[in-house]
Parts: structure tokens; C-alpha cells; sequence
């Protein structure tokens, strides 16, 4: 992938002029290519539905290696302003809407409006960012967008690097070539600069680290099931030493006894591998509906054959390093001492490495609830977040207008002022306008800006605010409180002067001993403006919840009536509906619907969204390891309390004799109670002091963890208690069932245990 940057923003959006003078110029790579994309509404064939799309110039799959299921991909005169109108459609898109007969060729789909005839299929998987299901020529895109070398306003590039070159090399060349440019137009390019990474890198992102913070709790999980199951088998290998002694005095030699037991710990091993695979299998779906958007390629997740070998060394690995401890201990046991001893032997080594598995056991629990906890006061945090605006009662979606009614710039307003005045008349709404931008999606612009007639020498270098181009009545739909001035007005149209309304933060920032109301601000590439700011509103968050790290984010609500005419074909398909009312999905989506229709019905709804929904979705990178780190904790605290409990209980086995010497003496029940309870404490204690120090290590160091945390620091003393506390609960009721049953031997049955 190939970037544009600037002293603002590490990535940007490519601009066009700039790609097609990198695609003549740069000699890195076999080819070049730029795409956009963006939402379309597609009205035939079959029902009206909103769909994904991208814009692809000439040679665009073979750039990728890619090759068509069918048919060929654009031309070069279609690949120009004015060519004929051409389309590429997905191999899901062929299959459902022409039944995948090789005779969609030559048909046409109805998109936006306009009539495009199919020339191609995409092979069946083919994607890039998106789903897209419709392709057309990137050339024949709005020439506001294309012809201007300041805009950047959604293209991508990518590239395919000759045999030999590296992507420093490319690096390199490309930033010679930028300076070049920058050079020629610096009224456009002064100050931007270039960033060349893998696609792969550019596709997965900072997945990786959520990925590894994921593998290192399986990594932990693993840990105290392997502890566990060699702490079990110790113990079962000491109560069977006679056993192997008399197999010893029968001909048995050490080797054929090790391999016996390495033979059932791989058994034991495989069989849970079996069980594991099948129980992600049936789960695999569950898991990837419940984080939409957290990873790339989810669909591409599965139990495959790779996953298995995978298990399948894992497993032998595992059966055969934690079968080797009582393996040792068969190979190095005496069988003489074994057969006078009756079984029991000699107990003190295996306490010790019993009482080891324990305190790791403990100290890896002890981290997986740390994390999980930590993320847990994290939701709870940003639950608690004023996000700057009401949001009770507030659903959002978005309506493709028809392109029947809006041939032109003022039908155009006609239809979205008519049809917002068609939903504010249904019973129940109380409120509702269009924005570009709904709070905490992200949906905001950025764009260069200055104030009053101080325009800096570099856009690139200069402040950025997030603009939103919004209705009338829409600041006060969404609940957000006027500061000073005024809100935008009806009378706001395209033909009176510009205004706009920024927020706390920009007056807070730029206009810090005055007052901004009269001052002007011009925003964009283009110069839109100069507008007269003429009110203050509080500040939203916009992006997410967790806002802090993402710098400043100075905000401006421009009115969408007063975009100059040739914008309009840009702006107001962009628009969304917001729409405050008490009225749930169910039944609002029906009357919705039937508002809508009213003008035409080849207008598709979608994005319908719940603020509640939106506010949920906003906290999905933090709510979805939380919820594997607490399933991975709470199988963590199963397992070391089984640990417990299986250690409590040989220890109670091997002690008969002592426990009924004590009772003998006149030790009571609850000495000897507090004997087995004291001696579990002791360890948990040790392995929560072990578990402390490291949960507070991997906290501090880990990123993949420390940048999802908001609200509470990794050492948080609260959390790190409450999990200690939970974990010797647990431990100790774990610990108390055999204690107790220690309790209740017989002094003279116990003498004469053997």
C-alpha cells in the first residue's frame, strides 16, 4: 500500500493527480493501482438494497493477480470521463441476483441511478477492505474528486514491486518522487510525504496485538492444565509404585514401565485435543459474531486443517513433557523399598513438585483475572462517559433517496427536505434532521482549516477539524447544549451568507481570552467558506468513548442547505437520519418505511442503528477480550481449584497414618482442619505474591492490553484485590471439601492403614 502523510496524520487518502504521477514516473513496481469505495443503491435487478462498491481503474485485477470467473475487466474507453457505463459485479452479487448463469453477461444493474452493463465477474472470495459487490471505472468518478490534487478524498493505491525491490527501495524512490511534486505544486503539496508498508500490514493493522494478548492467555490456560494434569498423574503414579514394583519383580524393565506411562498421558492428552477441536468447531461461528469489526478476514476463520496439526503438536508436545515427570519417577523408584512400603513411599519430593504445580497454577490464575478484570472496570468506565449529547430515544439510519428525485442540485433539496418533514409528521417522533456524522462512529471528516483571513502557507501542516454537514434542527434532535450564540436555523440556505457552529474544545483552543461569534473560518482543500461562526455547542465525542488518545479533535457543524450546487450529487447521499423517538425498532422501521415510500419505491433503508447499539458497538475492542480473558479466567479458576482440591486430597490420602497419630494425642477436629487448610493457604498465598508481581509486569509492558485500558491504571489496587480475594475463596472452599473429610478418619482405622 501506498500512502500520502502529513505533519498531521501518519496515513492519509491518496490524491488522484498525485497517484497518476507516481503510476508514470515510479520504477519499483510492476504496476500501479488506485480504487475508492463507497455505498451504492442498487434498484435492479430484484428488490431496491444498499450495497458496497468500489471504483477500479484499468488493469486493476491483474494488478493483484487476480482472474475474472467471467467475462473480461474495463476497457480504456471505459475507463474515461464520459466512457460507457461498465461493471464488474461480485460472485455472490452473480449468484443471487442472476442465478450464476454464465448469461448475466450483457445484462445490466441498475446502480445509483444508472444503467451499467455487466462485462465481468469477480472470482468467487475476491475482496479488498470491504465486500464489495459492484465494480466500476474509477475514471468515470466525479471530476471534483479526481481533477483536484489538493483532495483526498478516499483513494486508495497499492502496487505489485518488481522482482529484487524492497519495500525501503520503493520507500526511497517514492518520497524522491513526492518531494518532486511537492515542488511543482506547492500551493497542493506543500509538506506531504510518502509511506509505503506490506498489504498484509496495512490489512491486519494492530489486530496482532489483540491476537496476542488472546494467544498469550491461551498460552497461560494451557500452563495450568498441563500443571494440573502432571500434578495428577504424580500423584496417581505414587499410589500405584507398588504396582510397578511388582511389575519391576515380574521382568518389567524401567524402560516398559516409562513408556507405559508416557502411553497414558498421551492418550489422556489426544483425547482432550479431540475434544477441544470439536468444541471450537461448534463454537468457531459464536465466537467471530461476537466481535464484528475487531478482526480482519473473519470469514476466513475456521477449523482447518492447519488448526489441527497445529493442536495435534501441541497435544503430543504436551503428553509427552508433562508425562515425563512420573515417567522419571517410575525409571528412578527402588522396587524393594516400593514393596515394603505398601504403595505409600516416600512423599516429601512429590509435596514439593505437587505443591510447585500448585503455586503456578494459582499465579497464572491470578493474571487471567487481573487482565479480564481490568477490561471489566474499562466497560464500566466508559459506560459512565458523557459522551456530550442525550443519548436516550435516538436511532440512526440512512435512506438511498431515488435518483428519479434528485436529477438536479434543487430537486436534490426538494426530495431530502420533503422526505425528513415526512418522518418528523409520524406519531411518536419527536425530533429528526440529516448528519454526515452520527457521534461515536467515526463517520467525521477531517479537514485543514483558518480563521478569519490568516490562511497558512502548508494545508498539509495546518490544525484539522472534524466538520459535519448537518440540518437545521439536528444539534438540538441529539441533545447537545447550546454554549453560546445560536444553533443553525432554517433560514440558513444556500443563499445567504455562510455560517457554522464549532464546539467547546475549538473556542476553548483558539479563542481562549475572547469570544468567537462573528469571527469566520474557511475549512478544506477547496475553501469552503469563509463562515461566520455563529454558535458554541459542547463537545461530542465523535470517534469512540475512549477519545483521549486520538489528539485534538476541534468540531464545526456546517448546515447542510448552504453546500454550493456542484457538492450537493457529493454531500447529500452521505447525509444520515437521526430521529429521536420513544418508538423501538419494530415498530419504527414499518412507519419508517411507509414515509419513505411515499415518493418512490426503489429507496432502500439501511444502517439502522439504535445509539444504544452504537454506543455498544464503540466499545467492542475492549468488550470482546474482555469476554475471552474472563472465559479464559473462569476455566483458569476451575482448573486451579481442581488443582486444590486434587492436591488436598492426596495429601489427606498419604497422611492417614499422621492425621490418626494426631487425633490419637488429642488433636481435635479443627487442628487438624487448620492443618490442611493452612497448608493450601500457604501455597495459594505464594502463588497469588508470584501471580501479583507478574500480572503487574505484563500489565505495564504489554501494549496489546495497556492501550485498551481506560479509567483504571494496570496496577489498580482494586482489581488486583478483588481477583486475589476471588482466587482464595475459591481455593479455599476447594481446599475445605477434603480437608473436612480428613477430619472425620478414625484414629484406630487409620493406625492400620496400609
Amino acid at each position: 500500500m501506498v500512502w500520502e502523510n502529513n505533519p498531521r496524520f501518519p496515513r492519509v487518502w491518496n490524491s488522484y493527480p498525485n497517484f497518476q504521477d507516481w503510476q508514470r514516473t515510479a520504477q519499483s513496481f510492476q504496476q500501479m493501482a488506485a480504487f475508492r469505495q463507497q455505498g451504492v443503491d442498487l434498484t435492479s435487478p430484484g428488490a431496491p438494497s444498499h450495497l458496497k462498491a468500489s471504483q477500479i481503474p484499468l488493469g486493476f485485477l491483474c494488478t493483484l493477480g487476480a482472474e475474472l470467473a467471467l467475462g473480461r475487466e474495463f476497457t480504456a474507453q471505459e475507463s474515461q470521463p464520459g466512457g460507457a457505463p461498465a461493471a464488474v459485479i461480485s460472485n455472490h452479487l452473480w449468484r443471487e441476483r442472476f442465478g450464476g448463469r454464465p448469461e448475466a453477461l450483457g445484462k445490466s444493474v441498475t446502480v445509483d441511478g444508472v444503467n451499467y452493463s455487466i462485462v465481468g465477474v469477480a472470482p468467487p472470495g475476491f475482496r479488498l477492505n470491504i465486500d464489495a459487490d459492484v465494480y466500476t471505472p474509477l475514471g468515470q468518478l466525479d471530476p471534483l474528486i479526481l481533477n483536484n490534487r489538493g483532495s483526498h478524498d478516499g483513494i486508495f493505491t497499492f502496487a505489485r514491486l518488481k522482482p529484487g525491490a524492497s519495500v525501503s527501495q520503493s520507500q526511497a524512490e517514492m518520497s524522491t518522487i513526492q518531494n518532486r511534486l511537492n515542488r511543482l505544486y506547492p500551493n497542493d503539496n506543500r509538506d506531504v510525504g510518502i509511506y509505503v508498508e506490506p498489504l498484509k500490514q496495512a490489512i491486519v493493522g494492530d489486530a496482532g496485538q489483540t491476537l496476542a494478548l488472546l494467544s498469550g492467555a491461551v498460552g497461560l490456560v494451557l500452563l495450568i492444565t498441563c500443571a494440573n494434569v502432571a500434578n495428577l498423574l504424580l500423584a496417581r503414579s505414587v499410589g500405584r509404585s507398588r504396582e510397578f514394583a511388582i511389575r519391576s519383580a515380574l521382568g518389567a524393565n524401567r524402560g516398559r514401565l516409562a513408556r507405559q506411562l508416557l502411553t497414558e498421558s498421551l492418550i489422556l492428552s489426544l483425547t482432550g485435543a479431540c475434544l477441544g477441536s470439536l468444541i471450537a468447531f461448534l463454537g468457531n461461528k459464536s465466537v467471530l459474531a461476537a466481535m464484528p469489526g475487531i478482526l480482519p478476514r473473519t470469514e476466513d476463520v475456521s477449523v482447518n486443517a492447519p488448526v489441527l496439526l497445529y493442536t495435534l503438536i501441541v497435544s503430543l508436545v504436551v503428553g509427552i513433557v508433562f508425562g515425563l515427570a512420573p515417567a522419571l519417577k517410575s525409571w528412578s523408584a527402588d522396587p524393594q523399598i516400593s514393596l515394603k512400603e505398601g504403595g505409600r513411599g516416600s512423599t516429601v519430593v512429590h509435596r514439593r513438585t505437587q505443591s510447585s504445580f500448585v503455586v503456578v497454577q494459582v499465579a497464572s490464575t491470578l493474571v487471567l483475572l487481573v487482565g479480564a478484570g481490568l477490561l471489566l472496570r474499562t466497560i464500566l468506565h466508559l459506560w459512565n462517559v458523557n459522551p456530550g449529547f442525550d443519548t436516550k430515544n435516538i436511532t440512526a439510519l440512512k435512506v438511498g433517496v431515488s435518483h428519479s428525485l434528485t436529477k438536479t442540485p434543487s430537486s436534490t433539496r426538494v426530495a431530502y427536505e420533503q422526505l425528513i418533514e415526512r418522518i418528523r409528521q409520524i406519531p411518536g417522533v419527536e425530533a429528526a434532521d440529516f448528519s454526515t456524522a452520527i457521534p461515536l462512529t467515526g463517520q467525521g471528516g477531517y479537514l485543514p482549516f483558518w480563521l478569519d483571513s490568516h490562511k497558512p502557507e502548508s494545508l498539509q501542516g495546518a490544525p484539522r477539524l472534524q466538520w459535519s454537514l448537518t440540518g437545521p434542527d439536528y444539534l438540538g434532535t441529539m441533545g447537545i447544549q447550546l454554549l453560546q450564540g445560536r444553533f443553525l436555523r432554517e433560514d440558513d440556505t444556500a443563499k445567504t451568507p455562510c455560517v457554522a457552529v464549532i464546539d467547546r474544545d475549538f473556542a476553548h483552543k483558539f479563542f481562549p481570552d475572547g469570544n468567537p461569534i462573528g469571527h469566520t473560518i474557511t475549512a478544506g482543500f477547496a475553501a469552503f467558506g469563509p463562515c461566520a461562526i455563529v454558535g458554541v455547542v459542547n463537545h461530542v465525542k465523535e470517534a469512540c468513548l475512549n477519545d483521549a488518545g486520538l489528539g485534538n479533535q476541534y468540531q464545526a457543524y456546517y448546515s447542510l442547505h448552504q453546500v454550493p450546487d456542484q457538492w450537493v450529487p457529493v454531500n447529500y447521499p452521505d447525509a444520515s437520519i437521526v430521529v429521536r423517538t420513544p418508538l423501538d425498532a419494530a415498530t419504527l422501521i414499518p412507519v419508517i418505511k411507509a414515509a419513505v415510500s411515499q415518493a418512490s419505491s426503489d429507496q432502500p433503508i439501511y444502517n439502522l442503528q439504535t445509539m444504544q447499539q452504537i454506543i455498544s458497538d464503540s466499545m467492542s475492542e475492549q468488550r470482546f477480550p474482555m469476554i475471552l480473558l474472563g472465559a479464559f479466567a473462569g476455566l483458569a479458576l476451575l482448573l486451579a481449584s481442581v488443582g486444590v482440591y486434587g492436591m488436598i486430597s492426596y495429601s489427606v490420602t498419604q497422611r492417614v497414618q499422621e492425621i490418626g497419630i494426631r487425633m490419637a494425642l488429642g488433636a481435635d477436629k479443627g487442628k487438624v482442619l487448620r492443618l490442611f487448610i493452612g497448608q493450601e493457604l500457604k501455597l495459594v498465598l505464594g502463588g497469588i505474591a508470584v501471580g501479583a508481581v507478574g500480572a503487574l509486569i505484563l500489565t505495564r509492558t504489554l501494549s496489546s492490553l495497556s492501550h485498551l485500558l481506560y479509567g483504571v491504571g494496570s496496577g489498580d489496587p482494586l482489581t488486583f484485590g478483588t481477583a486475589s480475594i476471588v482466587l482464595i475463596a475459591v481455593a479455599a472452599l476447594a481446599g475445605y471439601i477434603p480437608a473436612r473429610r480428613a477430619t472425620k478418619v478414625d484414629p484406630m482405622v487409620a493406625l492400620r492403614y496400609e
